[in-house]
């Protein structure tokens, strides 16, 4: 008898009617796992267990965690349930910020109103060292940063938000930035995000597409890097 291996799907949490998984998807889907794609901002419920999915993860969106909203409430105290049992998370931008507050920690804004919308230098941690090489320059879009939750172990940090990644446990992971954007998304972004560039040390729409090219293939890099490591053993031979 031959040995197939079975992946179940990732559930993937999304904020908005027209966002995707994007890049992070794509490789996903590379490596055979199926997406169950949902968006409970828009009705969508969340399971309460996460034994028929093989990880969980929460991507970033427009709005704060510090937002009112029932949904954000709904997704942040859901956090527990892949906590819980143990199962690999991954919070990016937003996902990461509601994983944040879940455990207990502060998101605010720069001090100087400052934010990171472009492309700037990210310096890994001798613990993020240890797990994989770091590109030399990230791509950001957020104004406001977080405090690193208790017992959380920080992975890289930037000059004006020291907290960018972490890891909490064996299996939850956040990041603040984006690796997740294709060439496409990218335009989308640029387009939809021009009224931001004139925030304080935010970059304009072309060096953020110049930057993709000249920086771009490290970022690729460690996303598949990032993935097999959050996602190793994880699939179930029968």
């Amino acid at each position: 008898m031959s040995i197939v291996e079975v992946k179940k799907p990732v559930l993937v949490i999304l904020h908005q009617e027209t966002s995707t998984p994007g890049r992070v998807g794509q490789r996903l889907m590379q490596r055979g796992y199926g997406l169950d794609i949902r968006r409970p901002r828009f009705g969508d419920p969340l399971p309460e267990t996460l034994a028929e999915h093989s990880a969980a993860v929460v991507f970033g969106g427009p709005m704060s965690a510090n937002d009112p909203e029932e949904f954000m409430k709904i997704e942040t105290d859901w956090l527990a349930v892949p906590l819980r049992e143990n199962k690999p998370l991954i919070g990016i931008c937003l996902g990461a910020q509601m994983l944040v507050k879940h455990l207990g920690g502060q998101i605010y804004g720069e001090p100087t109103d400052n934010v990171e919308i472009g492309w700037y230098d990210i310096e890994p941690t001798p613990a993020g060292l240890k797990l994989m090489d770091w590109p030399e320059k990230i791509y950001q879009f957020h104004r406001e940063g977080f405090t690193l939750p208790s017992g959380a172990e920080l992975l890289a940090k930037s000059a004006d938000f020291p907290n960018q990644a972490f890891r909490y446990g064996e299996n939850a992971w956040a990041v603040q930035f984006h690796t997740e954007l294709t060439l496409a998304m990218m335009h989308r972004w640029v387009v939809h995000g021009a009224h931001r560039f004139e925030l304080p040390n935010a970059q304009i729409g072309k060096d953020h597409l110049l930057g993709r090219y000249l920086y771009d293939a490290p970022v690729s890099k460690w996303l598949d890097d990032f993935l097999d490591i959050v996602l190793s053993e994880h699939s179930v031979a029968i």
